[in-house]
């Protein structure tokens, strides 16, 4: 990388760092770079990870996002996009969130995979997944975003580590087999309360190839997906935004139900 390519990088880490310490958000990453490319925003993130392993956190997984249609289509992306789950980000099965202590988290409802051996790219297909996974799990995600009002493009959300925020992992475990992912159906409630309704082939037409398409994609950055890491699979509906008192419930057929409550 050129000195203006790593100061570039050192400055987006310095940014979205200053913006978790001040619980402030910060300005679109893109209106600052404007020349800014997702290799360099992937880059920022890596360094983010890096710095919160060596402060003592630890990688459990990885989070896929932009797995439908409609959020490329709004973001003008044609691709998907990872972040990587730390411990800090795990949140029980019907825990508590504080809402203070985020920013502007919006909820998703995903199928969680769970490996029983490590994915390394570029070669891997959706067969490989399922043979590696060990187990199945409801799952929801709290997508957040240190970006001012959700302004972001794909740069900006690569960046924001693709806008994580906290997990929730249901109790429930599901063997691959005998299991039709994409006509898994989930829905949504907020506060008993139906709000959408999505199928396992809204990402990417299967669950499992957007693992595939994640494990391929990391080969770059010589990344592997590793054995007993949690891989969240992709939104399969809108999500929705969280505030204090809310609480919700994602619905899985065939495989469970997850819960979490905002405080």
């Amino acid at each position: 990388m050129s000195n203006q390519v790593i100061h570039r990088v050192q400055h987006i880490y310095e940014l979205l760092k200053l913006a978790e310490t001040s619980k402030k958000s910060i300005t679109p990453l893109t209106e600052v770079y404007p020349e800014l490319t997702v290799d360099e925003a992937y880059q920022a993130q890596l360094q983010m990870i890096s710095q919160k392993v060596q402060a003592g956190q630890k990688i459990v997984g990885k989070k896929i996002g932009l797995t439908s249609v409609a959020m490329q289509q709004l973001l003008g992306v044609d691709q998907p996009d990872y972040g990587h789950l730390l411990d800090s980000m795990e949140v029980s099965n019907n825990g508590t969130i504080l809402l203070d202590d985020l920013f502007q988290p919006k909820i998703e409802g995903e199928i969680a995979f769970v490996l029983n051996k490590d994915l390394s790219g570029p070669n891997v297909s959706t067969e490989d997944v399922l043979e590696a996974t060990k187990y199945i799990s409801p799952a929801l995600e709290i997508v957040d975003s240190r970006i001012t009002d959700w302004k972001i493009t794909l740069k900006d959300t690569v960046a924001d580590n693709a806008s994580s925020g906290l997990f929730v992992i249901g109790d429930e475990r599901y063997a691959v087999t005998g299991i039709d992912l994409p006509s898994i159906e989930m829905k949504l409630f907020k506060n008993g309360e139906l709000i959408n309704t999505g199928y396992g082939y809204d990402v990417l037409g299967h669950p499992a190839k957007c693992v595939a398409w994640l494990a391929n994609k990391l080969s770059e950055y010589k990344v592997v997906l590793k054995a007993g890491e949690v891989i969240l699979s992709g939104a399969l509906s809108a999500a929705v935004a969280a505030e204090k008192g809310d609480r919700f419930t994602a619905g899985f057929s065939h495989i469970g139900k997850v819960e979490v409550t905002f405080n």
